[in-house]
C-alpha cells in the first residue's frame, strides 16, 4: 500500500463571530475532504508535546512521530538541509526572517511577502557588510533566509516574530537563557541593529517603498539549534522503502531531507495563495507512482491566518479541498494498488490571534475497505466524535502507515 499526507498547513481555527460561531473549516465549502471523511475514519491529533512552542518544525515533526525532546533541535538547523548548508560541530543555525519594522513596531513577519528575487539581494548585501569567518547569511525563500553562528549557544530565548505583529520589537529582541548565553545573545541583538542601519537605504527597499509596498528593514533571526540527529523514517517504517516531500517552504523540505525523503521542488510553488496547485499534486501524483510515501505540505493557510483575513483563509480551505485533495482522490482511487490518503493541518492558526496555538487538529484517513466511522464532514467539532479519539506522539502515523 501507498500513502500520502496532504498536509493543510495552519487550516485549523476558532469558532469566528462573523461567521456565526463556525470555524473555518465548518464555513468553507470542501465536499472532497467531508467525502473522504464519511467514507473513512476521523479523529484529533495533539501535533504539540506540552513544553513546546506551537511552530510548523514541532507539529510537523509529530506528525511524522518523531519524538521531539530527542530531536528537536529549532527550525534553522532544519532549513540549512533544505538550502544545502552542511552545518558542522558547533555550528548554530537560526531561521532569519526578513521584516518589516515600521516606527518602533515588528509590521509584520515577511516584509510584505518579499519576492525570493530582492531579498536574495538583500541578504548577499548583509553578507557583504555583516558577514565574517563567525557570522554567515544564507538566502532561502522569501522571507525565510538562514543565519549560521560558529560557535553560538543555543540557549538564548527568541521571539517567533508571527507571534507578534504590531508589537514594539526592542523589548522581544534575543535574550541569553542562562550567562555562558549572553555574548551570543548581544551578537544577534547587534546583528538586528546593525542591519536597519543598512537596509533601511537600500535600492531594493527604496523601491519598495516607492511603489507602496512594505520595506525589508530588519532581520530577525529566531529558532536557533544545531544539525538533529533524526532517524529516516524508512528505517522506522520497511514500508517506506523510498519516500517524497513536497513543500514551498525550506522547513518542511529540510525536515523531509532529514527523514530520508527526497525533495521535490515545484515549478510556480510559491506558499500562498495563488501557489501552483496542480504542478504540486501532478508531482504528488508522479512521485506516488514509484514511492510508498508522499508529503505534500500546502502553506496557503496558515499565511491567511497569519493575515487575520477569514475571507482568504477560507479560499484557501477551498482551494485545497477542489484543487488538491479532489484531483488526488479521483486519480488514485482508480489505480490497481491501494493508496492511503490522510488529510490534517500541522497547528491552528487563527485568523483572530494571527499566531498558531497548540490545540488538538482535525484528521481524516481513508483507504480503499477501511470501515467508515459515521462521522459526515470534516472539521474540529466532528472530527472530536471520529473513532480514532485524540492522538499524540507517534499514534497517528502508526495508525496511517500500514
Amino acid at each position: 500500500m501507498k500513502h500520502i499526507i496532504i498536509l493543510g498547513d495552519g487550516m485549523a481555527d476558532r469558532p469566528i463571530p462573523a461567521l456565526g460561531g463556525k470555524t473555518l473549516l465548518q464555513a468553507a465549502r470542501t465536499p472532497f475532504m467531508d467525502l473522504l471523511a464519511r467514507e473513512g475514519r476521523t479523529g484529533m491529533l495533539r501535533t504539540v508535546p506540552d513544553g513546546f512552542h506551537p511552530g510548523s518544525e514541532v507539529a510537523n515533526l509529530s506528525i511524522l512521530g518523531y519524538d521531539l525532546p530527542a530531536v528537536y533541535e529549532g527550525r534553522g538547523a532544519l532549513e540549512a538541509a533544505s538550502i544545502g548548508v552542511d552545518l558542522q560541530p558547533g555550528d548554530m543555525a537560526l531561521r532569519c526572517n526578513l521584516v518589516c519594522i515600521e516606527g518602533e513596531a515588528l509590521k509584520n513577519h515577511s516584509a510584505g511577502h518579499i519576492h525570493t528575487e530582492e531579498a536574495a539581494e538583500l541578504i548577499r548585501f548583509l553578507q557583504g557588510k555583516l558577514g565574517s569567518e563567525r557570522v554567515h547569511f544564507h538566502t532561502g525563500v522569501a522571507y525565510r533566509h538562514l543565519l549560521v553562528v560558529k560557535g553560538g549557544d543555543k540557549r538564548i530565548r527568541c521571539t517567533p516574530p508571527h507571534d507578534v505583529p504590531l508589537h514594539p520589537f526592542r523589548p522581544l529582541m534575543v535574550k541569553a537563557g542562562t550567562p555562558e548565553a549572553e555574548g551570543t545573545a548581544r551578537l544577534l541583538n547587534d546583528l538586528i541593529l546593525q542591519s536597519q542601519a543598512l537596509l533601511d537605504a537600500h535600492p531594493v527597499n527604496l523601491r519598495r517603498k516607492a511603489e507602496g509596498k512594505d520595506p525589508a528593514n530588519s532581520i530577525w533571526p529566531w529558532s536557533p539549534g544545531y544539525r538533529p540527529k533524526m532517524q529516516p523514517l524508512p528505517a522506522t517504517f520497511p514500508q517506506v522503502r523510498r519516500g517524497a516531500v513536497i513543500s514551498a517552504v525550506d522547513l518542511i523540505q529540510g525536515i523531509g531531507i532529514y527523514a530520508g525523503l527526497r525533495c521535490i521542488r515545484v515549478e510556480g510553488a510559491t506558499g500562498l495563495y495563488d501557489t501552483n496547485y496542480e504542478n504540486k499534486v501532478a508531482a504528488a501524483l508522479d512521485a506516488l507512482r514509484t514511492d510508498d510515501f508522499v508529503y505534500l505540505h500546502i502553506e496557503a493557510s496558515d499565511e491567511a491566518g497569519h493575515e487575520g483575513d477569514i475571507a482568504l483563509k477560507q479560499r484557501t480551505i477551498e482551494d485545497l479541498d477542489a484543487r488538491v485533495v479532489r484531483p488526488v482522490y479521483e486519480a488514485v482511487r482508480q489505480w490497481d494498488e491501494p493508496v492511503a490518503i490522510a488529510v490534517l493541518p500541522d497547528h491552528p492558526t487563527p485568523c483572530e490571534l494571527r499566531t498558531h496555538t497548540a490545540e488538538p487538529v482535525p484528521f481524516l484517513v481513508w483507504r480503499r475497505g477501511i470501515a467508515p466511522d459515521g462521522v459526515a464532514a470534516f472539521d474540529e467539532a466532528s472530527c472530536r466524535q471520529g473513532s480514532y479519539g485524540t492522538m499524540e506522539r507517534d499514534e497517528f502515523i502508526h495508525a496511517f502507515i500500514q
